[in-house]
């Protein structure tokens, strides 16, 4: 499950992973803390706790800063999730951010020079819609997924917030696990199993009408 653009990076991030989580793990063992950088609190959860990468290479943890990291010019930074369990370590695809953000400040130039109306074409999930690029002019920033390859919606929430649509990859990964997910699961955890990708600029999905439904947070 990687991106399509982004195939040549495949062996790449494996080993930055692999060789970053034995280095948190040490670091974790021997200092009693996590190699991680503070966080606000209203930081969302898929971008939270990046990896002190310089703090680790200072060290002696890692012996150089992986060059797929942004800290070296590439295009991800390093997370931890499951900080308080058994913390493991993901990769936060900054292409998407970009995009997002880009997308975002379109919709806001929109809607101060609309009265306040968003631009949407058509509702997807219960209040919400997918971004009408043509009427902001944004065509050309489709946004392809890095899990599937397939390209999908950007979407907006009632308050004018934009995200990007993971229905298709949490559709996939429900399929390929033969279960039913329970209906109280936030299915993005279905992406984090097979992937050390973590969904970026994402809302919570609920199984509702045996398909995943983005919901306001």
């Amino acid at each position: 499950m990687y991106p399509r653009e982004s195939r040549g990076n495949q062996v790449s991030y494996r080993e930055s992973v692999n060789r970053l989580q034995l280095a948190v793990d040490q670091f974790q063992k021997d200092k009693g803390i996590l190699p991680i950088l503070n966080a606000d609190a209203s930081i969302p959860r898929f971008e939270k706790f990046r990896i002190d990468l310089d703090k680790l290479n200072k060290t002696g943890y890692i012996d150089e800063i992986p060059a797929t990291a942004f800290e070296q010019g590439g295009s991800a930074y390093f997370l931890i999730l499951d900080e308080e369990t058994k913390p493991v370590v993901k990769v936060m695809e900054l292409t998407t951010v970009q995009k997002v953000n880009d997308i975002q400040r379109a919709v806001d130039q929109y809607k101060s020079s609309h009265q306040g109306k968003l631009p949407v074409q058509k509702e997807l999930y219960p209040g919400i819609y997918s971004v009408d690029l043509k009427a902001i002019k944004s065509e050309s920033l489709v946004w392809t997924s890095f899990y599937s390859g397939q390209e999908s919606d950007y979407i907006l929430d009632p308050g004018g917030r934009v995200y990007v649509d993971y229905a298709l990859d949490i559709m996939q990964a429900v399929e390929k696990s033969g279960g039913t997910p329970a209906s109280d699961t936030d299915l993005r955890v279905l992406l984090l199993e097979h992937s050390y990708y973590v969904p970026v600029k994402s809302l919570p999905y609920r199984w509702q009408n045996n398909q995943p439904v983005a919901v306001s947070e």
